[in-house]
């Protein structure tokens, strides 16, 4: 039998400057042996990009945390590519978990498909292997200039807690993830909730303000929510109006739920124009 400690790879989508990365790994210093591997520039909505734009280099990089040495790398590549990296060239062993985060801004509803934050523990899970993706609510300008102006003691608490749990315990079967998002409010005795991944938007796009399409002009977002039409149970519902933490589970199976028979009916059956 092994006596090996529990593997922990720390990644982000935030990049490896990031004082919420550095949060993440001193929540779950004594949980196990760790190691950070994170993209070298800011890669916040690449979602579960592969990009063709990176060179794949991989850089030492010589960090402490509390007085002791913990092995990092930069790496030039979208989050989820930091992930494959990683398990593939930078681990000694298969990691026990995977933690993403501290993120720099809460991923809620439909929009954690766009969250690089989501899509490298979505890439972890594929690979099978646990995964907890940390974001906290935090002002909209920091979302990708991360600043040391935030508050990291609830976020640290919640994945110091959800670490311990699943290194100790596997989740279900389609549970291959969890998302946890803390309000920027939070402390370490603000309850939680499982919750469901609201199908509303959260953050909403803004026009671009030009006169002319030649004009570069990125879309803006703000958030804004309905509060009639959002699900009770869902992780916008619990954030934005309970105010206390979301932690929804994430399957990697994008399969509709919709009735099998109704959708072969409606392909298969005659049409009537």
């Amino acid at each position: 039998m092994s006596n090996a400690q529990p593997l922990l790879l720390i990644t982000n989508d935030d990049g490896i400057d990031s004082p919420g990365l550095w949060a993440a790994a001193q929540a779950v210093t004594g949980l196990g042996e760790i190691i950070v591997a994170a993209p070298c520039q800011q890669w916040s909505g690449a979602s579960r990009c592969f990009s063709s734009q990176v060179s794949g280099i991989v850089t030492p990089r010589a960090i402490e945390i509390a007085g002791q040495a913990v092995e990092a790398f930069c790496v030039d590549a979208a989050p989820a590519q930091v992930v494959l990296h990683a398990l593939l060239e930078l681990v000694p062993r298969r990691p026990d978990l995977l933690i993403v985060g501290i993120n720099y801004g809460e991923n809620l509803g439909a929009d954690a498909t766009i969250s690089g934050t989501v899509g490298a523990a979505l890439q972890g899970a594929t690979a099978g292997i646990p995964a907890i993706a940390v974001s906290l609510q935090t002002p909209k300008e920091m979302h990708v200039n991360p600043s040391n102006d935030v508050d990291f003691t609830a976020a640290m608490h919640f994945t110091h807690l959800f670490a311990r749990r699943l290194l100790h315990a596997a989740l279900p079967f389609d549970a291959d993830a969890l998302k946890i998002d803390v309000p920027q409010d939070a402390t370490p005795s603000t309850p939680w909730r499982l919750a469901r991944v609201s199908r509303r938007t959260y953050f909403h796009a803004v026009p671009p303000l030009r006169d002319d399409l030649s004009q570069p002009s990125p879309i803006d977002y703000a958030p804004r929510w309905e509060l009639q039409a959002l699900e009770r149970d869902s992780d916008i519902y619990a954030l934005a109006v309970e105010r206390i933490v979301s932690v929804a589970p994430l399957s990697v199976d994008l399969t509709s739920r919709a009735d099998p028979g109704q959708v072969e009916a409606l392909l298969c059956g005659p049409l009537d124009f």
